[in-house]
């Protein structure tokens, strides 16, 4: 297997919110909210749409940062097959450029749920009073409220028509400190190391200044072109060593956040403290807008670990029993905090991509030594290939490093003006302006990796795989992580269910094209096929564990039961706060804490 198969795991800055539509009641008297529980929207047809002047206002009020929004493929609807659409299409398969879009997204669309569009006008904020500006307008107009960032979001809640959106991009000021101490909270001598970002932050920018330039550590996502700041720290965040130093959200010291009534506040453990516990877990932009937030750092790892490994059964009987043999040895040897990433499941081959913190090269190669000897002893039956590194700590994120060792693995922005260190993991190519045909996920207790669970779980790993393509994601789940990073997850409001699941299942289907651009399509009736093959082997997951839950971030569209599924026994807590702090439900998304309303 060659090194470009490995993939760091991706797991997205999901920022957003999109104003749910709504049975829409003509007279202004009638757009008042009803006992907090619905508020109506105002689209561009309707007299209660703000008046050109209204708009002026603002547009001064926010320092002339407010735009009518042009799509990034504009030039495709006119001419699908002109030089200029071509352009368009290829600038669109760099995801940083896509973030410098306040109208595009990563993801295109999915199959019968939601597509990529433009907002009638956007905020680009730059400060913290520009996202207040932008709330109370919306607010006092009535109007659908979007907030984006990246635009990392698979359920589209970072878009929406006949909206206004608060595009935080260009928010990315960084600054580290040795003695951070929360405001309000007593130092009690002293502080600890973090970092606070701007709510545009990328997690490449933060890896650069927190890991390359100060050698210390901050959990983030695996995609170098995630925001930090939203919702995949919101709404819970794993990284590829969350087993170590734990989510996202746990690493969270204190947020300032725009609340519904364009209040500018801060919210940390020791001042507005339920709002603090909403932040972290329950869901980007539901219970108000970040600007700022400060995250804890860590220690450097000295150096990580990477092991690769392709392994193509000769028959069904052979590919099973190897699935078995890998359960028990994920139990006895990688349930622990110094392994992450993930296993693939495909017919008849398992792809491992694992990498591992806090482990020589020499104990990294005694841990799977017995693996190894297991498959070359079944040289008959298993074709196998294998490839092992290590990286430096400060050099995973080093583009200069990756370029000269790994260059198979890394694609740079080669655009002009763009920073020297800027690029993306190529693996992740194939999601840049992807349509979701599905995309469906679940929690994977630990409990079915006993010795008397192994061959019903061996079972449905292979029953699901004779389809489809089955991830196992073991740095999204908790069970077999360090003491410290579960007592700080469980002061979050993520569910309870990711510290009993030693990983999180990834079953999607995704083709490439943009809904509306002739020529351009994706093909819906071979993405129609495939969802169906999504479902039935995700089912199998469903029916054999019902009670495991699933991850917000990473979810299906049409998740049943999703409060529960999502959040657990927290929701209702979550739901409590949430119309505490946004009694109207201005911050509106498709499954997020209040949707319900």
């Amino acid at each position: 297997m060659n090194k470009i198969q490995w993939v760091f795991v991706v797991t997205f800055g999901l920022i957003g919110v999109v104003g749910c539509q709504s049975t829409f009641e003509s007279t202004a008297s009638r757009l008042q909210p009803r006992l907090g529980n619905v508020h109506y929207r105002c689209t561009p047809t309707q007299s209660c749409w703000p008046k050109r002047a209204d708009w002026e206002r603002l547009r001064k009020q926010v320092g002339g940062r407010l735009v009518r929004v042009r799509s990034h493929m504009e030039a495709c609807k006119s001419n699908p097959q002109g030089n200029a659409c071509k352009k368009a299409v290829e600038l669109a398969q760099n995801p940083f450029y896509l973030e410098e879009q306040p109208g595009a997204t990563q993801t295109t669309g999915w199959l019968n749920a939601w597509k990529t569009s433009t907002s009638e006008y956007v905020i680009s904020a730059e400060t913290a009073a520009d996202v207040a500006a932008g709330v109370n307008f919306a607010r006092e107009h009535h109007l659908k409220l979007v907030i984006k960032g990246t635009g990392h979001d698979y359920l589209g809640r970072n878009t929406a028509p006949n909206s206004l959106l608060i595009w935080t991009h260009n928010m990315r000021k960084i600054d580290t400190t040795d003695n951070f101490v929360p405001s309000g909270c007593s130092a009690d001598g002293k502080g600890s190391p973090a970092v606070t970002v701007g709510a545009g932050t990328r997690w490449l920018e933060a890896y650069k200044v927190v890991s390359v330039d100060k050698g210390r550590y901050v959990q983030g996502g695996g995609c170098t072109s995630v925001g930090v700041a939203g919702g995949f720290t919101q709404g819970g965040g794993f990284g590829s060593f969350s087993k170590k130093f734990g989510t996202g959200a746990s690493g969270m010291l204190e947020v300032e956040v725009v609340t519904a009534d364009g209040k500018i506040q801060t919210a940390n453990a020791c001042q507005n403290a339920d709002l603090f516990w909403a932040l972290r877990g329950g869901g980007g932009s539901t219970f108000g807008v970040v600007t700022k937030m400060t995250l804890m750092t860590h220690k450097l790892p000295n150096e990580f670990g990477l092991m690769l490994r392709n392994i193509v059964a000769r028959d069904d009987v052979a590919f099973k029993e190897l699935v078995e043999y890998f359960v028990g040895f994920y139990r006895d040897n990688l349930h622990n905090e110094h392994w992450g990433e993930q296993v693939k499941l495909k017919d008849l081959t398992m792809k491992v991509e694992m990498i591992s913190q806090g482990l020589t090269k020499e104990q990294v190669a005694a841990v799977w030594g017995p693996f190894d000897d297991w498959i070359a002893a079944k040289g008959d039956v298993y074709e196998f290939k294998s490839t092992s590194f290590m990286i430096p700590g400060r050099s995973l994120w080093n583009y200069d490093y990756m370029k000269e060792h790994h260059p198979e693995l890394v694609t740079k922005d080669t655009r002009d003006g763009q920073p020297d260190f800027q690029y993306w993991w190529t693996s992740n190519q194939g999601e840049v302006s992807s349509y979701l045909n599905s995309y469906q996920g679940r929690y994977l207790p630990i409990s079915f990796f006993t010795k008397e669970n192994t061959q019903q779980l061996a079972q449905m790993l292979f029953d699901a795989s004779r389809e489809v393509s089955v991830g196992l994601h073991f740095n999204k789940g908790q069970s077999g992580a360090s003491s410290e990073a579960i007592e700080r997850g469980r002061q979050t409001s993520m569910n309870p269910a990711v510290y009993d699941a030693a990983a999180f299942i990834i079953i999607t289907s995704r083709s490439k094209g943009f809904r509306g651009i002739a020529g351009h399509e994706p093909d819906l009736v071979k993405g129609k096929a495939a969802a169906k093959k999504v479902t039935a082997a995700i089912d199998i997951f469903r029916r054999g564990m019902p009670d495991a839950g699933s991850y917000a971030n990473e979810a299906d569209y049409f998740e049943p039961n999703w409060q529960l599924s999502f959040w657990g026994t927290h929701y209702a807590r979550l739901l409590q706060i949430k119309r505490e702090v946004d009694p109207e439900g201005l911050f509106q998304c498709h499954h997020c804490v209040g949707s319900e309303d």
